[in-house]
């Protein structure tokens, strides 16, 4: 084994376990989330006709939380040449609160106060884009997507709030 792949092995290591955490971490918000299923209270709510049905929103957020992932992880191996726990902080927070809103809307049927969870959610995920693109430019790339989403969920929450 040259020195080279006897250096970069404990790197490589270290990536995988890195990209593993990310993973993990950001699924297991998802998992969480998922105990609170929209169920037949959420069919008896009045909803804007331009309501993606139910089976668009597992493939979405499932594309969406290993974009999410990757791009932390990306902004993650970039902490030895740049400061990175501020956009990991605002990562963190995000992610955080992206958990409460399904225990929120779906779990509490909070309508009104999962709205302004989201609200912050889509302040919180462009804070973390603008962070990401200044450590990873396609870190922050990895974020639009979901800050599209977010922000097109807000929306639909907010209507499903004015609409009951």
């Amino acid at each position: 084994m040259s020195p080279k792949e006897t250096k970069s092995s404990p790197s490589r290591l270290a990536d995988l376990a890195g990209l593993a955490f990310w993973l993990l971490l950001t699924f297991g918000v998802a998992a969480f989330g998922s105990q609170f299923e929209p169920g037949d209270w959420y069919l008896t709510l009045t909803r804007p006709s331009w309501n993606p049905p139910g089976w668009v929103f597992g493939p979405v957020w499932g594309l969406l939380y290993l974009s999410m992932s990757i791009a932390a992880w990306l902004v993650w191996r970039r902490r030895s040449q740049k400061p990175v726990a501020l956009p990991l902080g605002f990562y963190l927070t995000q992610l955080l609160l992206n958990g409460m809103w399904s225990w929120l809307f779906f779990g509490e049927r909070l309508i009104g106060t999962a709205l302004l969870d989201l609200v912050l959610i889509v302040l919180f995920v462009a804070i973390t884009t603008r962070l990401f693109m200044k450590t990873h430019k396609t870190a922050g790339l990895l974020l639009v997507p979901y800050l599209l989403w977010v922000s097109f969920a807000a929306v639909l929450n907010f209507q499903i709030w004015r609409l009951n």
